[in-house]
């Protein structure tokens, strides 16, 4: 999965692990593995296909999404808030990791102070600047 450089900073897993854990108060809270399943089959139909296809120029991989599924497995086994436990953690390095790498959103630079002289004023001769505008 992640590489040791990959690796979230501890701060930033502790900041998600807290949020998830508000987000998720009981493991009732959590996805089963039926429904990762059923996402990981959602993600191999063809209008997902097709959707990846048309947005990223690719064919969407569904391997994550397996991996999610083969994870829930191996916890079934055990008590549910162990699993919980363990399921929060996994997805807070996930967003952890996410919130650190490049976004699709990334596309435009935060501009610091507004643009000078935009969008340009268009003074049109005709109308008068004495001339109150009114709706009528």
């Amino acid at each position: 999965m992640a590489t040791a450089e990959d690796a979230p900073s501890p701060e930033l897993v502790k900041q998600e692990e807290d949020y998830l854990r508000k987000v998720h108060p009981t493991s009732e809270e959590i996805p089963g593995c039926m429904k990762l399943f059923d996402d990981f089959l959602l993600c191999n139909v063809i209008s997902s296909q097709l959707k990846s296809l048309y947005r990223y120029g690719e064919m969407a991989t569904c391997t994550p999404k397996l991996e999610e599924f083969k994870f829930c497995m191996s916890l079934k086994g055990m008590h549910p808030e162990e699993k919980r436990d363990v399921w929060i953690r996994r997805r807070a390095e996930w967003w952890a990791r996410r919130r650190t790498h490049k976004s699709s959103e990334d596309v435009w630079d935060v501009r610091t102070e507004p643009l000078q002289n935009f969008p340009p004023r268009k003074i049109d001769p005709a109308i008068s600047i004495e001339t109150p505008r009114t709706i009528e």
